[in-house]
């Protein structure tokens, strides 16, 4: 199966500009890229898609090149958005772009006849003069063509906010990526959300107009074998929520800012009705055998089979075999298995997903009564609260119950050198962190 062929059995192809791209990305290797916006020091899930469309287009033999905003993202591109951004700071910018590029590199290979290009686009825009501007790119736009665009559309609808100069002169800014790729780099196609329409085929329109007019001619149809634009859908849960956040907030890629752990259960815990979706968009599974996997949503769906396949091929991808270990291993520790054993990383884990208390060392090796420590760690009200837990059975320590109510943890209850497991409940953990 082709490559556009599988895009399209995946569901990733929303719009094209033109059939002729089918034609082309058969013919041979072709050049695209796709934009990344550095409002933040990473990337979040909802990033995944055109990043793994690249790796995907890269795997095939094609050539790609992830473009970081550093001119763009000092505007902030209005489509679709309700209101203008907060500009970003020249340092703020920097350090995102910093975060963004390592990020975008754990997708691409870098190395090789076919690597992949990392590049920030303020180095092609940030020397242009604000005069040659609009005499070599903006001339090449009508108003009435640009407030046609949807996204800008709604912006000028909305009385309260409206839209400033500066957003509206973002589509004049991305079009112009693309063209100077195109010439620098023989770049003829960029791909991204379905929302980033208006903003792509300014780019292909651009390449147009500007090969016809350097050659005193006016555009033809016949221009646009030049230069393709893809999008694919805007991710969403089956509900019409936005995919990517959680009640604790945006899934990140970085371990920064949200742990492999957290990022594993993020997977674990999709939607049957969603499932076969995610797994289309984002697992490099063969279509055959993600079938055989939302089977089993239908047969066994208590198994979660399909929502574990996807959670280990993502966060391996991401963060690599020894971070998806430690995250499996702590799973299987909060979800009730005996800890005697478990690595540290997968206390590491633990520690950064669930609440934590430090003792330190000095109690435990005279032993301290765990009433004390259940009411000093607040797990419990007070010592009278403890009491009643443990004598009520609700009490767990290292995953075991107990019902000693004079019970004192000592050096003997640390696991992997440095950490006691405290539960009250079924869900209520605490790690005690002795340090």
């Amino acid at each position: 199966m082709s490559l556009y062929n599988e895009l399209d059995a995946r569901g990733i192809l929303k719009q094209v500009t033109s059939p002729k791209l089918k034609e082309a990305m058969d013919a041979g290797a072709i050049t695209l890229y796709a934009g990344f916006d550095p409002t933040s020091d990473s990337l979040h899930v909802g990033s995944l898609l055109p990043l793994l469309t690249l790796k995907r287009f890269q795997q095939a033999g094609h050539k790609v090149i992830a473009v970081v905003g550093g001119a763009t993202g000092m505007i902030g591109d209005p489509s679709f958005k309700a209101q203008e951004r907060s500009l970003l700071t020249e340092e703020h910018l920097a350090k995102n772009l910093r975060g963004i590029t390592g990020v975008a590199e754990k997708f691409l290979d870098l190395k090789g006849a076919a690597a992949a290009r990392v590049m920030n686009n303020y180095d092609w825009i940030g020397p242009f003069s604000f005069v040659n501007f609009l005499r070599d790119i903006g001339k090449h736009f009508t108003i009435n063509h640009m407030m046609a665009k949807e996204s800008v559309r709604a912006r000028l609808e909305d009385r309260e906010h409206g839209i400033s100069y500066t957003e509206f002169s973002y589509m004049l800014l991305q079009a112009y990526d693309f063209h100077h790729l195109h010439e620098k780099y023989g770049c003829r196609l960029q791909i991204g959300g379905s929302d980033q329409w208006g903003n792509i085929t300014a780019g292909t329109e651009l390449i147009r107009r500007m090969k016809a007019h350097a050659q005193g001619r006016e555009a033809t149809d016949q221009d646009e074998e030049h230069a393709f634009g893809l999008t694919h859908p805007l991710v969403m849960k089956a509900d019409g929520t936005k995919f990517g956040k959680t009640e604790s907030g945006t899934v990140w890629l970085s371990r920064e800012k949200t742990s492999p752990y957290q990022f594993y259960q993020f997977w674990v815990q999709t939607q049957d009705v969603d499932i076969g979706t995610y797994l289309r968009y984002f697992s490099f599974k063969s279509l055959n055998e993600i079938a055989a996997l939302e089977d089993t949503v239908k047969t066994s769906p208590e198994k979660r089979a399909a929502q574990q396949a996807l959670a280990r091929e993502m966060t391996e991808l991401v963060h690599g075999k020894e971070a998806l270990a430690a995250a499996e291993e702590a799973t299987q520790i909060l979800f009730g298995a005996d800890p005697v054993t478990a690595s540290a990383a997968a206390f590491q884990e633990i520690r950064g997903s669930i609440p934590h208390w430090v003792m330190p060392t000095a109690k435990l090796q005279s032993s301290m009564p765990l009433i004390e420590v259940l009411a000093e760690s607040g797990l419990a009200t007070s010592k009278g609260q403890a009491r009643k837990d443990i004598e009520g059975g609700g009490i767990c320590v290292n995953n075991q119950k107990v019902t000693d109510v004079a019970l004192t943890l000592n050096v003997q209850h640390r696991l992997a050198g440095e950490y006691i497991l405290l539960r009250k409940g079924k869900k209520n953990y605490l790690l005690v962190w002795v340090k």
